[in-house]
């Protein structure tokens, strides 16, 4: 009976894990289109609805939530000039998934031409679509 036990845990630890790497590939898949400026790959991790926040916050401007619509959002990412270079660096991430809802907790930094120009967190809320995991929501804090 207790090999029953420990191979029915394992079993679930193996599921589990291959739930997150399917969430994080999702996610980075997001980032290499971001950052390549491909919103045809960053569209294939995405919901057709995608919900999209960012809080600014501010000591001296005080707190300030902002939306932007899925079709904004890349049109901002496609129409950024070549002569700007950016990067996101994840600095750590934590995974959790009930059924087919994930969420990805993951600290940045956001470099504008090699410069540290933002901190904050990105949460994602993704959807398991069929056999894909679909961002459905994005929101993110930003402070300088």
């Amino acid at each position: 009976m207790r090999v029953y036990f420990i191979l029915f845990f394992s079993f679930l630890g193996l599921c589990s894990n291959a739930q997150k790497q399917e969430v994080q590939k999702s996610i980075e898949i997001f980032f290499e289109g971001f950052h390549q400026k491909d919103t045809i790959k960053i569209k294939t991790v995405c919901a057709d609805k995608m919900i999209l926040q960012s809080i600014s916050e501010s000591y001296s401007k005080g707190n300030k939530l902002s939306d932007e619509t899925a079709k904004e959002f890349y049109k901002s990412i496609a129409t950024i000039s070549p002569n700007i270079k950016f990067q996101e660096k994840i600095l750590s991430y934590n995974i959790q998934i009930d059924g087919s809802m994930a969420h990805f907790w993951a600290p940045y930094e956001f470099y504008l031409n090699d410069k540290l120009s933002h901190t904050g967190v990105n949460t994602f809320t993704l959807f398991k679509e069929k056999d894909s995991w679909k961002i459905i929501y994005l929101i993110d804090t930003r402070r300088k």
